[in-house]
């Protein structure tokens, strides 16, 4: 089962996708998103689900477990591509936080 927010991480991309619910889940997908092998859902308590996947309608078992820590560190990874954030400010308490911060760099 995913928890709401999650967000995508596409395979050598370091921007990451914001995900509130599963219907914006779906219209990702059924958009034209191109789904590589190595594309991940993560969801909030860090969950992580190969899209490829749901391509299939079947998610399945996740297949790893994000940490904070390596949550973290994709998002400073997003931010300092982005040029607009302090890394060094790039703290959180939990992986729902670290995911909703996503919710403000995508405004």
């Amino acid at each position: 089962m995913i928890h709401f927010p999650a967000m995508i991480k596409l395979e050598g991309d370091h921007e990451l996708l914001y995900i509130a619910s599963h219907d914006v889940l779906a219209a990702s997908v059924v958009d034209g998103l191109i789904i590589g092998d190595d594309d991940w859902l993560i969801d909030a308590i860090g969950q992580g689900f190969r899209l490829q996947r749901l391509e299939h309608n079947s998610l399945g078992n996740p297949e790893h477990m994000y940490t904070l820590d390596e949550v973290t560190q994709l998002i400073r990874e997003h931010e300092f591509h982005r040029q607009q954030v302090c890394l060094t400010k790039i703290i959180f308490t939990d992986v729902s936080s670290a995911i909703e911060s996503l919710v403000f760099s995508q405004a």
